[in-house]
């Protein structure tokens, strides 16, 4: 579901979901800590090593929750390379192997016969949340639904610039398309899309009620589309115009809109969509700010997907900077919000979720996931749970 994590309050409104590139970033939360110039990756930079596994607070349910996520995860564990450089591939061999039968009644058993703990740098942790929103749609255009919601549209490239000079063209090229002239030019932005760029000449897979309620959608990446006959469909991050994100809620707070004084909003999600709502000319045009567009696809997965590849999980997958912890790794999380405690895998990440322990926790669906997410900001302590033998072999490095 990469990457639009709905955080807490929205300061910059940018989020986690996602399995494949180009996703906008995650939403963040109230006051973000001040940037530290990182380390290229966590076996680069500072760390500890942690307590024993079985002095660490967590329950049994919490402990059966992420050993069933560690499951999932163990093939595309076992498929990929850890690009945070604190483990190798064969590390996890002997904990997948065991998670595929170990029983789910003794799953504390299982984190403390595999695992060994770390802290990278000092291990404080500030944590944001997100969550799978629900929204109501229809199949086909009718009266009161009439949002689209565009599949990947075919004309969307990344090609260079025919100017760039080719000294200046390094890492990935841009997205963009071509032009009726065949130059390569930036692809439509919000306002352009919303105002029929697209119509017609991109598939829409369903048509939203509420232009409010799907720009929230996009900025988590993923979401649930209420049926006109109740059912639901879950649609899944395919694709983003490549246009800037703007994290409206930064944006609102520059000009005083939210806050505790007379006249301003809440710095929630809530907060925000109440302002969206009651001044909508304004709210329109502070939407469009944001001139990034998610396109969509439509999924057949039980939960929606994260950049692991496996579906997310409430209460156990958390999303996390993949240079700073290896995809599929427990983290340990002991927070000023309670509700966050616990044992969670990096299942996700997201483009404001960067950093060491920088975390996005995911809530699942439903109103009080709605709520937890938008007001989860939280700072406290993390360690992250590494196979045996890790550790010892860093030390030596």
């Amino acid at each position: 579901m990469r990457r639009f994590a709905i955080a807490a309050a929205m300061f910059a409104l940018a989020a986690c979901t996602g399995i494949v590139p180009d996703a906008q970033p995650p939403q963040t939360a109230l006051p973000v800590p001040a940037p530290v110039i990182p380390a290229p990756t966590a076996a680069q930079a500072e760390f500890t090593r942690g307590p024993a596994v079985e002095q660490l607070a967590f329950g049994i349910g919490d402990a059966a929750s992420a050993l069933s996520s560690f499951r999932e995860s163990c093939p595309a564990i076992l498929s990929r390379s850890d690009a945070s450089g604190m483990t190798q591939t064969p590390d996890w061999q002997p904990s997948c192997q065991a998670a595929a039968s170990w029983p789910i009644s003794d799953a504390r058993d299982f984190f403390a016969s595999y695992f060994e703990t770390v802290r990278v740098r000092d291990g404080a942790a500030f944590a944001t949340g997100y969550f799978e929103p629900e929204i109501r749609a229809s199949l086909t255009r009718e009266a009161g639904y009439d949002v689209p919601v565009y599949a990947m549209p075919s004309d969307l490239v990344r090609a260079w610039p025919a100017d760039m000079p080719m000294a200046e063209r390094e890492g990935r090229p841009p997205l963009g398309r071509y032009d009726e002239n065949g130059n390569f030019v930036l692809y439509y932005e919000r306002a352009q899309i919303e105002a029929g760029a697209l119509e017609g000449r991109v598939p829409v897979i369903a048509w939203a009620a509420d232009p409010v309620e799907f720009f929230f959608l996009q900025i988590q990446g993923s979401g649930l589309l209420r049926l006109p006959d109740n059912s639901l469909m879950r649609i899944g991050y395919a694709g983003q115009n490549g246009r800037e994100y703007v994290g409206i809620g930064s944006v609102m707070r520059e000009r005083g809109l939210l806050g505790d004084g007379p006249g301003q909003y809440a710095g929630s999600m809530q907060g925000i969509m109440q302002y969206i709502r009651e001044n909508p000319e304004e709210g329109r045009e502070l939407m469009r700010l944001n001139k990034s567009w998610i396109f969509f696809r439509k999924l057949e997965t039980d939960g929606p997907l994260g950049s692991l590849g496996v579906p997310v999980r409430r209460e156990a997958s958390v999303a996390v900077d993949p240079d700073y912890v290896p995809y599929g790794a427990p983290v340990f999380l002991d927070m000023d919000r309670d509700v966050a405690d616990g044992l969670w895998i990096a299942q996700d990440t997201g483009g404001a979720i960067k950093g060491a322990n920088r975390f996005d926790t995911f809530w699942g669906n439903g109103q009080d996931a709605r709520e937890i997410a938008g007001g989860m900001s939280s700072r406290g302590s993390a360690l992250i749970l590494l196979p045996k033998g890790t550790v010892q072999r860093l030390d030596r490095r």
